[in-house]
This record gives structure tokens, sequence and C-alpha cells, in this order.
């Protein structure tokens, strides 16, 4: 059917309504293209530029400073110092071997160092930065500068390192630092990012390990705009990171230096303890090393020289070596016995030389033994027998209770590596260990403080002090952490009758006052100065009965390792005790000979501030002692100079 012209007329009207909307909604599309277009290239145009030029805006982790370690009077112990390094990033190295080769002709890098940056550049991420080398000179920095268009991917930087100023002083207490290995990652459920840097230093023992996280502080970032042949052209944009916290420790460096020093080179440790808050004035263990050689790269022979040696320099033997005490429990079993009723002060008992129990015989250190003893004698010339007499009439589950409230036996909460619980044994602990039953001769054996029972130098030095205090003093490593001050842990009383503290003390000043006292020879001549202390000579080795027959050797007769162990624990002055010490010589023989001038000249330090006075000393030792002090390498003071009269406690 033919269509109208008015019908004609409509259709056109609606088909142009149409093509005007169509083209409308065409027109507003290409406007906002058109914008977006126009921002992008105006207004982005840098950003993207940068983006174009294979993505040569980098963002780099700033690692934070580490945080300082001081003593107690603010001297530094852990310290960081500036050094250069060279690094290199594999995404913007292309190749990577060219670029090592290009640069061991500008840097003295041997074939290993390659071959270890090379393994090391394929297991990281290749964004990550790897270190080239280290601890350079600023001539070598500048030449890698210099040649950086030909070195794409390496970088010089500007890093912290670890510095140690004390050295040995401090080793066993600070630690030392070290690069993150693949069992320090193994260890850490969500390490942080900085971890994965290489070399990147954790703390790997004492304070510096325990106290990791608060030391480390958290990491920075920098963007930097970086060219087509990897040359940094500027930096974008830096968030600085948060410098870990500095800490304060109780220990004053002075008299560790003069206790470390007092030590010498003998295989030996000894521990100084404030009998008021419980504070570690010093804690040395010896020989020792320099932590340095292990934060910079220590060579293989100076690590077998470490490791190579009866002496164990590695090990702190204050808190990580364990020993039978000696003597020096005997004050745990007088208080056992005293507290249990089971003793009187004046009551004797007959030291013929030897307790007899069935077949067997209990000797005394004496071989004609002590005669008639009461407490105070049995203290003051260490009598053996007695203490077998009173272990066998108390028992060994009171003795082991007394022990443990003195501080035996417990594993002190400290930011040390490995702190030894020792051992404080009883029947329950040999059975579930030993799978035997508790016999008598084992309780003789720990009424002297043999068989079974182990204790640290640290334990030996917090029983002391609670013996001085008469209450159940914590140790304290750390004063401040960041602003955060760490205050003493309370001590409550340790629930033993004074009348019998007094007693064990009376009988300690005997130790050191008294002719027959055991160690007289170390006594000293000051009133205000008064130590009361205790000796201790532990067994390493069994003797024979035909040995006893013939004459027990003489320690320098047997080989160094076969030697006993030399124990002395003393707190000073005696009237108001305000330090507590405790020093324990391997294989040095007798606790009087070996142990107890050690622990004397220690706490005449501790108490005087500075140099031993001579006047403390009985007058016939005072030249040949001036003699041995002044032979000390002493660092900060000598001959009472640098706070003399200045109490360290």
């Amino acid at each position: 059917m033919k269509r109208t012209p008015r019908d004609q007329a409509e259709s056109e009207r609606r088909i142009t309504r149409r093509g005007l909307i169509l083209a409308g909604a065409q027109l507003g599309v290409v406007g906002i293209l058109v914008a977006r277009m126009r921002h992008l290239q105006l207004e982005q145009s840098s950003e993207f530029r940068l983006l174009a030029e294979e993505n040569r805006i980098n963002v780099r982790l700033l690692p934070p400073p580490r945080g300082r370690i001081f003593d107690r009077n603010g001297e530094v112990l852990a310290d960081n110092e500036q050094l250069y390094r060279i690094v290199i990033v594999r995404e913007d190295a292309g190749d990577v071997d060219e670029v090592l080769a290009r640069l061991a002709r500008l840097l003295p890098l041997e074939t290993e160092d390659i071959e270890r940056v090379r393994a090391e550049i394929y297991r990281r991420s290749p964004f990550v930065p790897v270190t080239v080398a280290e601890r350079l000179h600023w001539e070598d920095v500048a030449e890698v500068a210099v040649n950086t268009p030909a070195l794409p991917g390496v970088n010089p930087e500007v890093g912290l390192s670890r510095v140690y100023p004390l050295g040995e002083d401090f080793a066993h207490v600070v630690g030392y630092v070290g690069p993150v290995s693949d069992y320090d990652l193994s260890r850490i459920e969500n390490p942080d990012p900085l971890l994965q840097i290489p070399r990147y230093q954790i703390g790997k023992t004492g304070v510096e390990a325990k106290l990791e996280d608060a030391l480390r502080g958290r990491a920075g970032t920098r963007r930097i705009e970086v060219n087509a042949v990897g040359r940094v052209m500027r930096e974008l944009d830096r968030q600085p990171g948060q410098p870990g916290a500095d800490v304060e420790l109780t220990i004053d460096a002075g008299l560790q230096n003069f206790v470390q020093a007092r030590l010498g080179r003998e295989s030996a440790s000894a521990v100084v303890l404030d009998t008021e808050t419980g504070d570690i004035l010093a804690l040395a263990s010896s020989p020792s090393f320099d932590p340095n050689k292990f934060v910079r790269g220590i060579s293989v022979a100076d690590y077998r020289a470490l490791t190579d040696t009866p002496l164990r320099p590695l090990a702190n033997k204050a808190v990580q070596g364990t020993y039978p005490p000696g003597s020096t429990f005997k004050m745990v079993v007088a208080l056992a016995a005293l507290e249990e009723g089971v003793i009187k002060p004046e009551e004797t008992v007959w030291c013929p030389g030897y307790k007899e129990l069935g077949r067997r015989r209990f000797h005394c250190w004496k071989r004609g033994g002590h005669g008639h003893v009461n407490l105070i004698d049995s203290l003051e010339q260490s009598c053996d027998v007695y203490y077998y007499e009173v272990a066998e009439k108390v028992g060994i589950e009171k003795i082991a209770a007394m022990a443990r409230r003195l501080g035996l036996g417990a594993q002190f909460n400290l930011p040390l590596s490995a702190v030894a619980r020792g051992l404080t044994p009883d029947k329950d602990w040999k059975r579930r260990n030993r799978g035997a039953d508790w016999l008598i001769g084992d309780t003789l054996n720990a009424g002297i403080g043999q068989g079974y029972v182990l204790a640290s130098p640290l334990q030996l030095a917090v029983m002391t002090a609670r013996l001085a205090s008469g209450r159940a003093l914590e140790p304290r490593l750390v004063r401040r952490l960041g602003e955060a001050e760490q205050p003493p842990a309370p001590a409550r009383d340790l629930g033993i009758d004074p009348g019998h503290l007094r007693l064990v003390r009376r009988g300690m000043l005997a130790v050191t006052n008294n002719r027959r006292g055991t160690a007289w020879s170390s006594r000293v001549e000051l009133a205000e100065m008064k130590i009361a202390g205790k000796t201790g000579t532990s067994q390493v080795r069994n003797i024979s009965a035909a040995e006893r027959e013939s004459g027990v050797l003489d320690n320098d007769e047997v080989p160094w390792e076969q030697r006993d162990h030399a124990l002395f624990v003393a707190f000073a002055p005696y009237d108001a005790p305000r330090l507590a010490c405790s020093v324990v010589v391997e294989h040095g023989g007798g606790g009087s000979t070996a142990a107890a001038p050690i622990a004397r000249d220690i706490m005449l330090a501790a108490l005087s501030g500075g140099m031993p006075p001579l006047e403390a000393y009985p007058a016939a030792q005072r030249r040949e002692i001036g003699d041995r002090l002044r032979a000390l390498n002493l660092r900060q003071y000598r001959n009472g100079e640098d706070g003399r009269g200045r109490s360290r406690a």
C-alpha cells in the first residue's frame, strides 16, 4: 500500500530525532575520552613518563638505627658506626655477571666474594639489594660512583654497623650481632621485611639477641627515580623509620672491667649483686673474646682458636656453667636443719676424718679430722663430717626445699643466652631421671654440695644475696628499655627465722676473719669493708680407695681438666650488707687459694668505687698485692683514680 505524504514526513522526523540522540551520546563518550586523555597526558605526564621507562621508580627500605646499649652510668657498650658499602639490584642490573666483572676491576673483590654475591642475588627477590662489599674506603666508593653509568643496578650506600667499644669486657653480656641466616628466618613466624635484606644484622647472643625486637626499630622507605642505565636521578619521597630503643643495663662498666681483668686468663667467672635491689653490677666470664670480629666477619683461624680450646671462651660461664657447689652449699644444709629443729647451734659433732655408712666411708677434706665442731666451727673450718651427719638427719627433701628458697635450681628471667637452671635434686627427680630410688649416700653427698647438686655462679650470688638480706631478691640486668623504667621486682621476706640467718652469717664471718677459717688469708683489715664468705672446692674426679691409702694426689699433680673447681661466695660489709659476690675458677684447685683472693679484690673494688685500697689488706700482703693490681690491664681507673671512694652499689 502506497504511503501518504503525511506518513512519509512523520517517518523522516522520527529518524532524524533518533540520529540526533545517537550522535549526542557518541559525542559525550568522545568528550569523556578526550578529557581523560588530556588528564593523563598533561597533568600526569611526568609520572607516567617515568613509569614508561621500564618502571624506573623504585621503593627501597631504610634500615633504622639500632638502639644503643649503655651501662648504669651512661657509658656506651654497643654503638653504631657509619660505613660505606656497594649494593646491586638484579632487576636493574641486566647481565649480572658482566656487571660484577666490571665491578671487580674497581674493588678488591676475591673470586669467593663474587660467587657469594651471585648465589645470594638469585636467592632473593629481583628488587632486593644485595651487598657486594662493605666497610670500604671513601676512595673506593667514589670510584664506583663515578662509574655508575657503566654499572647498571649498582649503588653506593652509606649505612650503619654495630661496634662494641669495650670489646672483651662485655662480650658475654651484650653479645654481638651478625647477618641474618636462613636458620634465623626459619625460627620467626612472620619475619620483619627488614630481615629479608641480605647481610642485615640482628642479635645473635646476649642482650643483643634477647632484646632484638626492641633494639631493631622499624624500617623506613624511600622512593627514588633512576634512569635507563640504573643511575639514581633523584629522591622522590622519604619516610623515616623508627629508631630502635636504647637499653640501659644495671652493670657498672668500670667494675666489669676490673673483674674481667682480675680473672685474667683463668677459666673462671664472677658475679656481683646489689643486695638491696638485686641489680647485677658485674657479670664476667673468662677468657673472653672480641665481639667486633663477629660483626666484621671472623676468620676461620680466629674462630678455630675460640672453639679448639678447653677454656671455652665463647661460653658465658657465669650463667651457662653449672658446677657442684661444694662447701658453699653448707649454708643451705645448716639453715634447713635449723629450721627443722634437728640441730642446735652449740650441739657438736665428732669428726674423726670420715663418716662410715655401711661398708663405705665418706671422707672429710681434712684427713685427720676436726674433732668436736659446732655449727659456727663447721662453717669456719668447712668440716664435711658435720654436714654428713646433719644432712642425714634433715633429709634431702628439706635440703632441696631450702635450696630452692635461696634461689638454687631457678632459671632467672634475664635477657642472656642459655641461662642455666642448675639442679636441686630430690627423691622424685632421681626416680624420674635415673629410674632408681634415692639412697642415704646420695643425701650425704648432697650435704657437702657434691653428687647430683649443680649451681651456676649467678645462682650462688643470688643465694648469698638472699642470705645477706633475708629477702627473696631477683637478679635484674635491665634498668631502662627505651623510655620505660624497669623497676626491681618486689622482694618478699624469705620466711626464715632471722636468728638462724644471723647464725649462718656469723659462721661466714668466721671463715674470713678467724685464724682457723678456711679463708683467713683473704681477710680484710678495714672494719667498714669487712667481708663474710665461704670457700668451696668441688671434685671433678673420683678418688679411689687405693689413692687414699697411698696419698691423694695434689691438684698440680693431675691434668688440668681433672683438678678440682675452686669456689668462693661472699657478702659485704658484714654489719650492713650492700654487695654479694660469687667466684668460680674452673679446675683452680682450692677455693681458699684460687677463688677467695679474687673475690676479695673484686669486693674491695666494688665497695671503694675504684682500685682496692691497699690499707684494706693485711700489712704483710700489701706489697705483693699492690704489684699485682698495678699489673692489671685496666681501662678506666688505676690507683684510686676516676671514682675512688664512690660506691658502685
